[in-house]
């Protein structure tokens, strides 16, 4: 690493480029549903499990790629993200069925699981003190900012050019993100000795949440007790037994339980997993204004236009709530308003104007929320993790983040088409909404029990675990 570079306005915006390709024009998926599967001829099950496959696979890898970054190079793996994300939207520019979707969600998945934590690495290593808060902030805005925009971009541009020319655009910034880039020096954790890395956790892991994510998105069409639904099941149970058997175990390992000792830890990433789980209101929002109402693309991307301006200009009031009362309060006021705004979504026995008005105020709501939110609970999350294992605690964080969202999107578009399969969508949306209320109902009360009062008011250094300790003496190194 360059101990001399400083990082630049330059180095900045191409970073942000990097992150708006997954938050802006992966996620803007949701807003096409009707169009994509009209174009395709695919069925409902099918792109919905396309959908939540992206924020599946950045889930699953998220970790393992944060831990490689810190080691084979931050810039390295940043670069090899952008070009995966120009990859997979290369595959759905050309896509023709189910097949070449799928393929391309999976890698705009992982390609979001490297972009991640080697930019904010990367921001990390090269900016100091009041600019890298600063840098750190355009990253939350591209990320939170691109995901509130995502409905009304993808809405826009799929009206006016067709559904695809979204990845066309996410190529094209890949691109001169890739070039804004160019110039900043990589950076990577010195090391010696031999890296290990726990390919048979990373294994375990990945096959369990896929087992789970296919159960949830197509137990309704294999039926909940077939044969196949009752396997996935069994695998999932087997997996995660096994799982943290042997992640507790292990010297190297690809999740370090101790880190959820920590109960305000736990608590912020808890609640980061159930309030992401709301995402999947965005598929059933959209997917019914569109179907049932009557909305094209560009006008149910205009509903949520609230929630884009209530997310972006409430993430630095957040965080100023956070310097005065401490993390635990607006972690609360931020997840009951985005609960009542997705809970006003459900209200689909309105007529349409009514209906329409009430779901814009949703939407804003949901982005009021979710900006109140964001700040204290990254900062929750980061202030209490062990100072040596910040950046896989913060791997993991993230990782519920994407998670979250993946299963979310599942369980709700699932509950939503098994109903609508009968015809009754203004119920099926209902039933969607009810879902993501409930999410939101068990992060605040996650919050309410796990996160204390003084929270975030004080800057504490959270000591090394036994297990912690253990697992630092070996220097992370590839086999």
């Amino acid at each position: 690493m360059d101990s001399t570079y400083k990082g630049t306005n330059k180095m900045i915006i191409g970073i942000v480029f990097g992150v708006i390709t997954f938050w802006l024009f992966a996620q803007a998926m949701v807003n096409i549903v009707p169009a994509v599967q009209e174009d395709l001829g695919i069925s409902l099950g099918t792109l919905n499990i396309a959908i939540s496959l992206t924020a599946l696979f950045s889930g699953l890898f998220i970790v393992a790629a944060g831990g490689l970054a810190d080691k084979l190079g931050r810039k390295k793996i940043a670069y090899f993200g952008f070009l995966l994300s120009i990859v997979g939207s290369l595959c759905l520019v050309l896509a023709q069925g189910a097949a070449l979707l799928i393929i391309g969600r999976i890698i705009q998945g992982i390609s979001a699981a490297c972009i991640m934590p080697s930019t904010i690495a990367l921001m990390k290593a090269y900016f100091e003190g009041a600019e890298r808060q600063r840098a750190l902030s355009y990253w939350s805005i591209g990320s939170w900012g691109g995901s509130g925009v995502a409905s009304f971009a993808g809405g826009t541009i799929a009206t006016s050019l067709g559904w695809r020319w979204i990845f066309i655009f996410s190529i094209i910034f890949a691109i001169v993100g890739m070039f804004l880039l160019k110039d900043t020096p990589e950076s990577k954790q010195p090391s010696t000795g031999r890296f290990r890395f726990d390919y048979t956790g990373l294994a375990i892991f990945i096959v369990t949440m896929i087992a789970l994510n296919v159960f949830i998105t197509y137990g309704a069409d294999i039926g909940w007790t077939s044969p196949i639904s009752l396997g996935l099941v069994a695998v999932t149970i087997i997996g995660l037994l096994s799982f943290i058997k042997i992640e507790k175990s292990k010297e190297v390992v690809l999740i370090d339980f101790a880190v959820f000792k920590n109960a305000p830890y736990t608590g912020a990433t808890v609640s980061n997993f159930l309030l992401n789980a709301i995402a999947g209101t965005l598929v059933v929002a959209n997917t019914y204004v569109q179907v049932g109402r009557g909305f094209n693309s560009f006008q149910s991307g205009m509903l949520s236009l609230g929630y884009l301006v209530a997310v972006l200009a409430m993430i630095r009031v957040g965080e100023k709530i956070l310097q005065r009362v401490g993390a635990k309060s607006p972690m609360i006021w931020g997840a009951t308003i985005t609960t009542i705004g997705v809970g006003m979504m459900g209200l689909t026995f309105l007529p349409d104007l009514a209906y329409t008005i009430v779901v814009f105020i949703g939407f804003a709501l949901f982005g009021l929320g979710l900006g109140i939110y964001a700040t204290p609970s990254t900062d929750t999350s980061v202030a209490n993790a062990p100072a040596e294992k910040v950046g896989e605690a913060a791997g993991v964080y993230k990782m519920a983040s994407s998670l979250g969202s993946a299963f979310g999107v599942a369980i709700s578009a699932s509950a939503y088409a098994a109903i609508a399969a009968n015809g009754n969508l203004e119920f099926a949306a209902t039933v969607g909404i009810i879902v993501n209320v409930i999410f939101g109902v068990l992060s605040i009360l996650s919050i309410i029990i796990l996160v204390p009062k003084d929270a975030g008011k004080t800057s504490k250094t959270v000591k090394p675990s036994n297990e912690t300790k253990k697992i630092t003496k070996h220097k992370p190194v590839t086999e």
